[in-house]
């Protein structure tokens, strides 16, 4: 089994590419050891020791390591982990319940929101995506668009950027409606 390896725009996260399949719908955050825990694969990456976060894409493992540690330390041990997760036939997650779906949002905006849903999945989110990161919806509310980043767009130095100039850009030219857009924690 060969894995590669991507850089990511956050220096503090790596994209492992197994080659293989990682989840079948959706993604899955995993911002601690402890959630972890419904994860066999997660669990083995923070086992790994030095990591700060695991993030599940379709075809992807996004590791974010701890700031204290170096990749040249743990990437061996991350890699390892992945291969020994492969090797053993198990799945990413226990009963393969994935997240990663945008947040229900019930009222006169729904037209709205459906039309930022939909921008958001088939413009945003597949570009965010091989960066090894998320953008999921959160909420609207007098024109404000809430976005949840996960993966390698948490705390990516250039996420604010993104936000700012790119999705908000992109959001505001089809949408008139929307005036901004901010992010949220999880």
């Amino acid at each position: 089994m060969f894995i590669q390896t991507e850089s990511t725009p956050n220096p503090a996260t790596l994209k492992f590419l197994p080659g293989q399949t990682v989840l079948e719908l959706g993604t899955a955050d995993f911002p601690s050891a402890e959630a972890a825990a419904k994860s066999p694969l997660a669990s083995r990456i923070f086992a790994a020791g030095g990591v700060a976060g695991v993030f599940f894409g379709a075809d992807f493992v996004t590791v974010t390591k701890a700031e204290s540690v170096d990749w040249q330390h743990i990437k061996p041990q991350i890699l390892g982990a992945i291969m020994e997760h492969y090797q053993s036939g198990a799945a990413a997650i226990d009963g393969e319940a994935s997240g990663g779906g945008h947040a229900e949002h019930t009222g006169e905006d729904g037209d709205i929101v459906r039309q930022i849903k939909e921008l958001l999945d088939t413009r945003v989110r597949p570009a965010v995506a091989q960066d090894g990161g998320d953008i999921t919806f959160h909420g609207f509310d007098r024109g404000v668009v809430y976005l949840h980043m996960q993966g390698a767009c948490a705390g990516c130095p250039s996420s604010t950027l993104t936000l700012k100039m790119g999705i908000e850009n992109l959001l505001r030219h089809y949408i008139p409606e929307v005036l901004e857009v901010r992010p949220v924690a999880a």
